[in-house]
């Protein structure tokens, strides 16, 4: 299990890399080019369109990593047992969203249809895909991480380590 994560964090932080990279040298092409005075008529539309990729994939890596926003303060001041049925109820919560998400994502996908770009022919579809893949990739990190949380007693284990 310990393996299959790493691969997975790996993959993780190749994709969100490799959006962060293509969303730079973007920008740093299109600011370029309006400084040449030969503004590209794409580039704001693809620059948002990584961005949210981005966004989506590096939330999936950070929730791997455990590195999400979150609030441990209620959690920690619990006995473990309390801990444990509060990151239960956490964990039913945030998948539950993820796979409405995912669920809705994919519905949203429908109507769609032929539509693209206004500036590019990237089919909408593909952009917007990126929310129910995002919200599987979400998914699997929570899984892949809830055993750890789970052995080490919930949010406040670092807290009991240093103690």
């Amino acid at each position: 299990m310990i393996a299959w994560r790493r691969r997975l964090e790996r993959l993780y932080e190749l994709i969100s890399v490799a959006l962060m990279v293509v969303l730079a040298v973007e920008v740093l092409v299109g600011i370029a080019f309006r400084m040449g005075g030969r503004p590209l008529a794409w580039y704001d539309e693809v620059a948002s369109v990584l961005l949210v990729w981005l966004t989506y994939y590096a939330s999936a890596l950070a929730a791997l990593k455990r590195s999400h926003i979150g609030f441990p303060g209620l959690a920690n001041a619990l006995p473990r047992g309390w801990r444990i049925a509060a990151l239960v109820v956490r964990e039913i919560a945030v998948i539950g969203f993820f796979l409405l998400l995912a669920w809705e994502g994919v519905r949203v996908l429908g109507p769609l249809g032929g539509e693209t770009l206004v500036t590019v022919d990237v089919p909408v579809r593909v952009t917007q895909s990126v929310i129910p893949i995002g919200a599987v990739l979400f998914i699997v990190a929570e899984l892949f991480a809830l055993p750890d949380q789970i052995r080490s007693g919930g949010p406040a284990a670092e807290k009991e380590l240093t103690h």
